[in-house]
This record gives C-alpha cells, structure tokens and sequence, in this order.
C-alpha cells in the first residue's frame, strides 16, 4: 500500500494512493457507506498501531463523479468513516501539490459531504472552502456526571458537533481531563436524542476557552469520534464554530478570526452566507509532508490488522 504522511497543524493525515479495497463506482456517499460497513478492517490496519499512530486520519483517494474535480476523497480514522475532513484537505492539497498533481490556484475536491474548494497559495499553505455549514440546536443542555449541567449548541461542518464553554482550561496540560469530560459530554447528547435533522447523532465535541495569544479568538479543544483529540484546530468543527458565531450575530460576513487548537496550532477563519441558512465557511493553515512510504501487511504477521 502506497501512502504520503502530513501532519497539519500537528493533526496527521495519510493519503492512501493504491492498496485499497474495490469500493464500486457510484456517488462518494454510497462509497463512503461501502467501506464503513464492509471495511474496517482495512480502516483499522491502516491507522492503529503498529502501522499509523493516535490521531491519524487517512484520506483515501477515489475517482470522483464531478469531472471538474481534480480528486475524490473518503477520510475516516480508527473508529468512524468521516463525511469531511478540514485538516484532511489541507494535507491532501499540499501531498497533491508534493506529488506534482496540481500546481498553486484555486481546485475542487469532491467528499462523501459534497465538492470542497481549495486554494493552494503556497507549498505548505491552503485555503479550504467548506460546504454550508449551520447550527442546528441553540442553547441545549446536558447533565454530566461529575459536572453538572452543561449547556451549548449542536452545528454541523461537514460533521456533527456540541459546542460549549470550556468549565476546564484549555490546555495541553488538562488533555486527558478534557478528553474525559468531552466523551462523557457526547454519550449525554446520545443518552438525550440530540440529533441532526435525520437523526445524525454527536460525533464530535468542541469544549472552548481563553486563549494566551491575543491574536486568537479561542482556543478549542476537539474531541474526535476515536475518542482522540484533535491536534489542530479541526476545520470541521471551526466550520460549526464559525457557524454558531454568525447565528449568534458574533462574527460578521467576511471578517477574518483565529481559532487555536489545544496545543496552539492556529486556523484563520472567515464566512460567506450559505445558499439557505447557513454559513459558507473558509479556512486557512499549513500542512507539510512527513514521510512517503509502502506499508507492508504480512500474512503471518499477528498485528496485520492492527493492535485492537
């Protein structure tokens, strides 16, 4: 199996260009549902230990459906098949551009969530151009063993999301404590039917607090459905950040923010009003390639799929 490594923002990323299973040819949703219901061996190989590493997303490249898309792409990591990834497309954009596959300008993506635009301005910077994204519940509240009540919004960014006020400090050095209280948070949103539109329940939790540099808005701490945190700011959930703000009347039409992630690493953010009632967010940051490597699965190996 052939894959280029990223990291954004501290977030990694592997694309996998060759090695994977037959997932047909159909909409990249129907694709999507394939390699989630039929695949996570594959999936869990690719990314748990001894092969990948704790917070690993992969983005698997497909042929897309939309001819004016230069790739297709499913991201998921050790625990879920994801419908977008934010840090994802920016390592993907900057391992396409390594890979002498698109040059600086303005491309589009196509994922399981919809076509994605990207702006390559340099061999490490990108700009990702969202879908809508929108709040979906305002002011809800669960009760949390150990905390009490805790009250916030569920937004969607390309994934499902509960935002709320951080009753911990966000810091690296509270990592664990936050991760703890975030996997709680979402088991209540569960517990209590907290849903998208279709009955999509939280997959992410966004806790925000303070943050020492001036320059940043907040600094975020993201849990991701492996129950790992993200190391950069997550462009989904910056997206149903950004998302929240406008409904809030927080953040006006084209005004530029900063969101920092737990361990500092930074996104600059700005909006467009969405075709219906959302938001068209844009985010920019840095990826850089790691590695470049040909991952080897042995028959005999007792950890081919992956220590589980």
């Amino acid at each position: 199996m052939h894959v280029i490594d990223s990291h954004t923002g501290g977030m990694p990323t592997r694309v996998i260009l060759e090695g994977s299973p037959d997932l047909g040819s159909g909409p990249l949703s129907a694709r999507a549902a394939v390699l989630a219901k039929e695949h996570l061996d594959f999936c869990n190989s690719v990314l748990l230990e001894p092969r990948g590493q704790a917070g690993m997303v992969a983005a698997l490249l497909v042929e897309p459906v939309d001819p004016d898309c230069v790739a297709g792409v499913i991201y998921f990591d050790a625990d879920a098949v994801l419908g977008m990834c934010g840090h994802g497309t920016i390592g993907l954009a900057v391992t396409l551009a390594h890979m002498g596959r698109i040059s600086q300008g303005t491309h589009r993506i196509e994922t399981p969530a919809g076509v994605v635009t990207v702006e390559l301005h340099d061999a490490n910077t990108v700009s990702v151009t969202n879908i809508e994204s929108r709040r979906i519940h305002h002011d809800v509240t669960v009760e949390v063993a150990g905390h009490g009540a805790i009250t916030g919004n569920m937004a969607y960014g390309g994934n499902w999301f509960f935002i709320a006020e951080s009753p911990l400090e966000v810091s690296a050095a509270n990592i664990p404590a936050l991760t703890d209280l975030s996997v709680a948070i979402r088991e209540a949103c569960i517990r209590r039917g907290i849903s998208g539109p279709e009955g999509q329940p939280v997959d992410h939790v966004i806790l925000s607090g303070a943050s020492p540099n001036a320059a940043a808005l907040h600094r975020n701490f993201v849990l991701c459905p492996d129950n790992e945190y993200d190391r950069s700011p997550c462009g989904t959930g910056s997206s149903a950040f950004v998302s929240c703000l406008a409904a809030a009347g927080k953040l006006a039409v084209g005004k530029e923010i900063v969101l920092e992630s737990v361990i500092g690493s930074s996104y600059r953010l700005s909006y467009q009003p969405g075709p219906t009632d959302g938001v068209i967010p844009r985010i920019t940051g840095e990826a850089y390639v790691m590695a470049e490597a040909t991952l080897v699965f042995g028959q005999d190996d007792p950890f081919k799929g992956g220590i589980v």
